[in-house]
């Protein structure tokens, strides 16, 4: 047997023990029953009390100096010795009438007078309020002499000796249920329990998917433990007349938290449709919204002055909105709305909103702005400061980049629209992107030859266009050297360095072929025995190096 079993039966037994010996002693608690005579009439009442504990009726008056508590608790005292007459009948209850009040007498004792002022609280004649009260009187008295006869005592007790003894058989039969069912999981568990999949995503193994059934079994287990003992507290206590009441507020103390939640749930309901048909209407309208978008960005639909690629950003920005108006119409709607609780959380989330998102905020708007300036797309090759890459992901937020090094970099949208953008992509697809770059040449070189040889190695370069022609600056004419800058048009952005790489090269065997030296920086001019600086399979088959040049004056030896 379980702790939990153990605690159970030990109630039992507390409730069982209690009912044997609890007809003895009478709980003098304060009646429930609902004094609506005062309620409607503004007026506090004091409930007369029978040996049951049940009201009989109300006072509400005083009579001379007795004021209306008293007179309640006079009253109750009288009924209770009335009761405690063997010799109690009630024919010798009899109503006596007097100047000012009717008088309910039983031998020598008053047990209640009448007076105008208790008819004027519900409306009725002095004779009829004393007949009624004698009614009730009777009827409450010989009611607790009917239910304390000894033959229905035993027969309370052995109706509490039946639940107690059922409630014992079903506590068994939970758990000889509960055992089969394990016995029965851990025979069939591979036939019962497969993993759930979905492609090679598992959900749940089948070892979780056992854990799991045994922790609701447990919880079903529970659960009926809970209402088993319940009822049976429930039915115990309204076996005996004076433990009916805690039975009541035993029913109450579950009853009426669901009868809340009920009445709520039903006086709800008209604004719960109101919420479901306006989010109805809202998703559909969110909906043509976005076909609209669509065929927008498709450019089926064509709309002066806007660019296909605002289509889905802008469809976004006006969902939010949408989304905003829905949930304005939607507040005031919503459980709890108008309570100053719900206001004062809104506000408090509003807040720290506020607080904590300054910069996603500042990123947001650049985004925005980002968007509508379409300074790049996604696919494009672009450079951000000293970044230089390919767009993989454009969002409110940030913008992320590739490098040639396969690198890649997040950049807050903020910092990318405080600085330049150079976009390498969009020319290159429409005239061309120029490409170029400068090489440095001896004086003694011919500037009409190094263009010659500058322009064929251009157009020997595959990714380089040959309309337009390309063409060569000189940058400058410094100390040593000519600076001459080859350009020439190609449509390839993306693989630059690849291009560039293969553009010296061919630089480089075009000059070698030509007999030309790339003097960069600069040598020095003392060219006598040395060898010409270009590779040797450039060179002539019989090449020699020059020798020294020797001069002297005959004349000064002389």
């Amino acid at each position: 047997m379980t702790r939990f079993n153990r605690f159970v039966l030990r109630v039992s037994l507390f409730v069982l023990v209690f009912h044997l010996f609890g007809f003895l002693a009478y709980s003098q608690s304060d009646s429930v029953a609902v004094d609506r005579e005062g309620l409607r009439k503004g007026i506090k009442g004091f409930p007369i009390l029978g040996v049951m504990n049940d009201t009989i009726f109300y006072v509400y008056i005083k009579i001379g100096t007795s004021q209306a508590s008293e007179r309640a608790k006079l009253i109750s005292e009288k009924i209770r010795r009335l009761y405690e007459d063997p010799y109690f009948n009630v024919d010798s209850l009899t109503i006596v009438e007097s100047e000012y009040a009717v008088d309910l007498v039983y031998q020598d004792i008053i047990v209640t007078s009448v007076m105008p002022q208790d008819a004027e609280i519900y409306n009725l004649g002095i004779r009829e309020i004393s007949e009624e009260t004698k009614r009730r009187i009777s009827l409450s008295i010989n009611n607790a002499i009917e239910e304390n006869k000894t033959s229905k005592i035993l027969f309370r007790i052995l109706y509490t000796c039946i639940v107690f003894l059922v409630a014992l058989f079903l506590y068994w039969l939970l758990n000889k249920g509960y055992r089969a069912v394990l016995k029965y999981l851990g025979k069939n568990r591979d036939k019962l329990l497969k993993s759930l999949t979905y492609k090679e995503y598992t959900f749940l193994t089948a070892g979780q998917e056992l854990r799991a059934i045994l922790i609701f079994l447990k919880g079903i287990r529970l659960f009926l433990y809970i209402v088993l003992g319940y009822s049976v507290l429930s039915i115990g206590f309204s076996i005996f007349p004076f433990t009916r009441g805690w039975a009541n507020t035993l029913l109450a103390l579950v009853w009426s938290p669901f009868r809340s939640i009920f009445f709520a749930v039903w006086e709800y309901l008209p604004n719960l449709i109101t919420i479901l048909v306006i989010s109805f209407v809202m998703y559909y309208v969110i909906r043509i919204v976005r076909y609209v978008f669509l065929e927008i960005e498709a450019e089926k639909l064509k709309i002066s002055g806007f660019h296909a690629d605002w289509a889905m950003p802008t469809y976004g920005i006006v969902r939010v909105l949408l989304y905003a108006f829905t949930l304005v119409l939607v507040f005031p709607y919503l459980p709890g709305s108008d309570s100053n609780v719900f206001r004062g959380v809104s506000v408090f989330i509003g807040i720290l909103f506020s607080l904590g998102s300054s910069s996603a905020i500042a990123n947001m708007v650049a985004g925005l702005v980002i968007t509508y300036m379409r300074p790049f797309k996604i696919g494009d090759k672009i450079k951000i400061g000293d970044i230089t890459g390919i767009v993989l992901e454009k969002t409110l937020l940030v913008t992320r980049i590739r490098t040639i090094k396969n690198e890649e970099i997040t950049i807050p949208n903020s910092a990318v629209l405080s600085g330049n953008t150079t976009n390498y992509t969009t020319m290159a697809k429409t005239e061309g992107l120029i490409i170029y770059t400068t090489v440095t040449i001896g004086y003694d070189v011919p500037w009409r030859e190094t263009h010659a040889a500058l322009i064929e190695a251009a157009v020997r370069t595959d990714l380089v266009m040959k309309e337009p022609v390309p063409f060569v600056f000189q940058t400058s004419l410094d100390d040593f050297y000519v600076s001459y800058q080859l350009n020439g048009f190609t449509r390839e952005s993306i693989g630059m360095a690849k291009l560039y790489s293969e553009l010296h090269q061919n630089i480089q065997d075009v000059f070698f072929e030509r007999g030309i030296e790339i003097m960069s920086p600069h040598y020095r001019a003392a060219r006598d025995g040395n060898m010409a600086t270009i590779p040797a399979k450039y060179l002539p088959e019989n090449y020699q190096a020059p020798s020294f040049k020797i001069k002297t004056d005959q004349k000064k030896e002389d």
